[in-house]
């Protein structure tokens, strides 16, 4: 799909720095034409130079294309606030549920009531929120907080998920572009949603229109492999 083609152009060029077209298409078995175009969608999107037949990776610091927690709670937040009032019929008595640090889950989290519940989450807002209630028994993931942008980075994360049945993940992405893939715009968060879709029973992806779409930096997965989704609109993906 051309998504993973792109993501994997991204990757090598990411290894090796600087790469031709002529390479890129050898290493990747299509046409000149095919890794032209896929260079040209990279460029728009402000991920690659070009320059004399060549192409190299614009190197991002790991917070360059996130938001802070604070200006994302300001985005579309009743769009937001009520797309999360309806994730709640997913949500029982009992169940175990992961949140990630989404200003979605956070008004998620608002609005969550004081039952017997196991929420484990990499927000710090959302532990916050739910340090409140009483019935409602809170795992964070811990590690370094990144305060500016509300979340906890811990490399022994994959170690941490091994002892958690997590029966529904809710989660929020940066955008799902038309071939169904779901994009991010960090890597410590796009590990953490690409864990917990593979660990949890069930996911549930709320999403307001405005990320349909539209790509980023880092690639989570497929829109494939999230159970439910819960948006003001239906994604239009190509056939």
């Amino acid at each position: 799909m051309k998504a993973e083609r792109q993501q994997a152009i991204l990757e090598l060029l990411h290894q090796a720095q600087s790469l031709t077209t002529e390479s890129l298409a050898a290493r990747l078995n299509v046409s000149i034409e095919t890794i032209r175009r896929d260079l040209s969608a990279l460029q728009q999107r402000g991920m690659i130079q070009r320059s004399h037949g060549q192409a190299r990776i614009i190197r991002h610091d790991n917070h360059n294309n996130e938001s802070p927690f604070q200006t994302r709670l300001k985005r579309h937040y009743a769009h937001k606030s009520d797309i999360a009032r309806h994730a709640l019929a997913w949500i029982e008595q009992g169940m175990t549920i992961a949140l990630d640090a989404s200003s979605t889950c956070w008004f998620l989290a608002r609005q969550l009531p004081d039952i017997a519940l196991t929420v484990f989450t990499n927000s710090h807002p959302v532990c916050v929120e739910l340090g409140k209630r009483e019935r409602v028994q809170l795992i964070s993931s811990g590690g370094q907080l990144q305060r500016q942008f509300g979340y906890y980075l811990n490399p022994a994360l994959a170690s941490q998920l091994k002892g958690l049945e997590i029966d529904l993940f809710i989660f929020s992405c940066e955008g799902v572009d038309g071939d169904g893939i779901l994009w991010d715009s960090s890597e410590h968060n796009a590990r953490f949603k690409s864990l917990l879709l593979k660990r949890a029973s069930q996911s549930l992806l709320l999403m307001d229109k405005s990320k349909f779409n539209r790509a980023s930096v880092v690639r989570i997965g497929p829109l494939s492999e999230v159970t439910h989704l819960v948006s003001d609109a239906e994604p239009e993906l190509a056939p």
